[in-house]
């Protein structure tokens, strides 16, 4: 299932996973559409004991090999001088941020916008829709109500035995099969899927200054093809899904699990989570299954946002 895999591939399982048209010709939520009231509900179930574990990053404005334009992060009013002008004795802090978030070093939710096959994107509208004022379809308001539903976490490593998956072979669905198997789960409709490859730990002992450091873990094409026939709602990862480096593997197909996900599937992508903690809280409570909550910004005709997903155990 999972030999070696040309371009002609890739576009044939694009095809098979399309999900173009299955909500109706002006649907821009895609597998959004999986998580219905009844969905919600029953995930508030997973939360048993109430603890909480964020799944972001800290906002990245320290730049290095996998962060190339930090964030930013200004004072605008700081306690050194706080009285704020015409305040009438107001004393204060503000600040300001920026960001750029798509990348590596931001934890951040792809919209379905984001990313174009042979100059379309999901449901088959023209890429010339996302203009320089932003995406006039696919934006990520599709979500501005929060995303909200059972989370499952695969963590691969603990299955493994290992710290943390070494790039090179790409994870199959033999893989997210096993780590169902030995957590005793089920992946089914409507799940938001974490993917744990322990990078973080990688990161530890391979520094990003170095080619093998700028090397990640990643699925097959073959697992978009799992994820669909499972009905996921989203896909979140501490990486960004596709192996790295990509390129020329696939041919025309540098990112096929971005590819076959955003564009085909209608499937959002959330990418740098930090699971460490999260892959702790459920080794303690032996049980990989929580309630998830996941808030984009309201951005108009954004392509994305930062988001802190948290997980309710």
């Amino acid at each position: 299932m999972t030999g070696t895999w040309s371009g002609s591939d890739v576009a044939a399982l694009f095809e098979r996973v399309r999900n173009w048209g299955a909500w109706g010709p002006d649907d821009e939520r895609g597998t959004l559409n999986y998580l219905t009231p009844d969905k919600v509900a029953a995930a508030a179930a997973c939360a048993v004991s109430g603890r909480t574990v964020s799944c972001a990053r800290d906002f990245p404005v320290h730049p290095h090999p996998e962060n190339p334009f930090p964030a930013q992060h200004h004072m605008v009013v700081a306690g050194d001088d706080p009285c704020v002008p015409g305040g009438h004795g107001l004393e204060t802090s503000m600040d300001y941020i920026g960001i750029a978030f798509h990348g590596m070093a931001s934890t951040h939710i792809d919209a379905l916008c984001h990313v174009f096959v042979r100059g379309r994107m999901y449901n088959g509208w023209p890429a010339t829709d996302v203009k320089s004022t932003g995406a006039r379809r696919n934006s990520i308001m599709c979500a501005k109500d929060g995303i909200v539903g059972r989370g499952v976490l695969l963590d691969l490593p603990r299955v493994a035995g290992v710290p943390y998956l070494d790039p090179g072979p790409e994870i199959t669905p033999a893989d997210l099969e096993a780590a169902e198997h030995a957590q005793d789960v089920v992946v089914g409709e409507g799940d938001i899927v974490l993917v744990r490859t322990g990078r973080d730990v990688r990161r530890e002992s391979v520094p990003t200054s170095t080619p093998d450091g700028q090397r990640l873990a990643g699925l097959h094409p073959s697992c978009a093809e799992w994820l669909h026939a499972r009905r996921v709602a989203a896909l979140g990862g501490d990486g960004v899904h596709d192996p790295l480096p990509g390129g020329a593997r696939y041919e025309d197909w540098p990112v096929p699990i971005h590819m076959c996900a955003l564009a085909g599937m209608g499937l959002h992508l959330l990418d740098n989570l930090w699971l460490e903690d999260l892959a702790a809280a459920c080794g303690d409570a032996g049980r990989w299954t929580f309630l998830m909550t996941i808030a984009p910004l309201r951005i108009e005709r954004g392509t994305g946002s930062p988001v802190n997903p948290i997980a309710v155990l």
